[in-house]
């Protein structure tokens, strides 16, 4: 063997680990990248469970299970958007609304778990932000300067994003009336509502024509016939769910019946909300439920809601 064998030895076995590494590191990409896929179609199993809280108390490890395969495939957007809608929908079912619904004497923690929602909301804004392409700091100045034009680009696949992550952001909002940079968030809010409106405002069933219900009523410089726009998207909610969905009755009762002042309306369609069969369509179970809980809880305060 001549004295340059053991060098090239040498170099070939490091050229063999690096292979090895290398293919780990694929192995371990394809294999989150699999497991991703599948957490990001998988939501099915949750919708359509019929114990709420059953669900809340399951639906953490779900969601830090997402953040920890994105920190391996960042760039999934599969995962991004259930991550924007998870961390969404739970902040809302399981902390603010229970925060909203708490006795006058529990003020101080209500204050608490709506600061908590908040913060979770932002962060389901920062990952739907991410996977439309605005999670660098120079992509989402250029959202914030010119949103209409950022948003040209975006397509129908895009819906979903631009939905979860402006219901996300409008709530973080709705929570920070004494916070002028978020409120600032605003233009870019009705640009990403608009935009997926513009796109299929059909989309899901009517899911987003049952969030313009009351968008229309409280988007920045709401139009002067806003309550008869709002009619038209709560009739092509209803429509589009075959009128198997509460959440447009419910939200028609919080908007269009409220701006009204009509009481008996109210009433109508909170009964109408609780009188679907929430298994009738099982993948609707989960959502119905929750929204004729609300429903129920709304009834039971009209006299507040309508007091003179």
């Amino acid at each position: 063997m001549s004295l340059a064998a053991p060098a090239i030895l040498r170099r070939a076995a490091l050229a063999a680990v690096a292979i090895a590494l290398t293919s780990a590191c694929s192995i371990k990409q394809y294999a989150a990248g699999s497991i991703a896929d599948a957490l990001a179609g998988g939501g099915d199993v949750y919708a359509a469970d019929d114990d709420i809280e059953f669900v809340g108390a399951a639906t953490p490890f779900g969601l830090k299970t997402i953040e920890s395969l994105l920190a391996t495939v960042p760039d999934h957007r599969g995962l991004l958007l259930a991550a924007s809608r998870g961390f969404t929908q739970y902040a809302y079912v399981f902390i603010q609304v229970p925060a909203d619904e708490v006795e006058e004497s529990s003020v101080g923690a209500a204050y608490a778990q709506r600061a908590r929602a908040r913060r979770m909301y932002l962060r389901a804004r920062d990952y739907g932000l991410r996977g439309l392409g605005f999670g660098t700091p120079v992509a989402l100045e250029a959202l914030r300067a010119e949103p209409g034009e950022a948003l040209a680009a975006t397509t129908p696949a895009d819906v979903p994003l631009l939905y979860w992550t402006a219901i996300a952001w409008a709530a973080a909002i709705s929570l920070s009336k004494d916070d002028p940079a978020t409120l600032a968030g605003l233009p870019v809010v009705d640009a990403l509502v608009m935009r997926a409106a513009a796109l299929d405002a059909d989309w899901d069933h009517g899911t987003l024509r049952g969030f313009l219900v009351g968008y229309e009523l409280n988007r920045p410089n709401a139009a002067p016939d806003a309550v008869a726009r709002a009619e038209r998207h709560f009739a092509r909610a209803v429509e589009l769910s075959g009128g198997l969905q509460a959440a447009p009755y419910v939200a028609a009762a919080e908007a269009i019946a409220v701006a009204r002042r009509d009481r008996g309306e109210y009433q109508s369609l909170l009964r109408q909300a609780l009188a679907i069969d929430a298994g009738k369509r099982p993948e609707w179970r989960l959502a119905n439920l929750v929204m004729q809980r609300r429903a129920r809880w709304l009834l039971a305060r009209i006299d507040l809601v309508f007091a003179e």
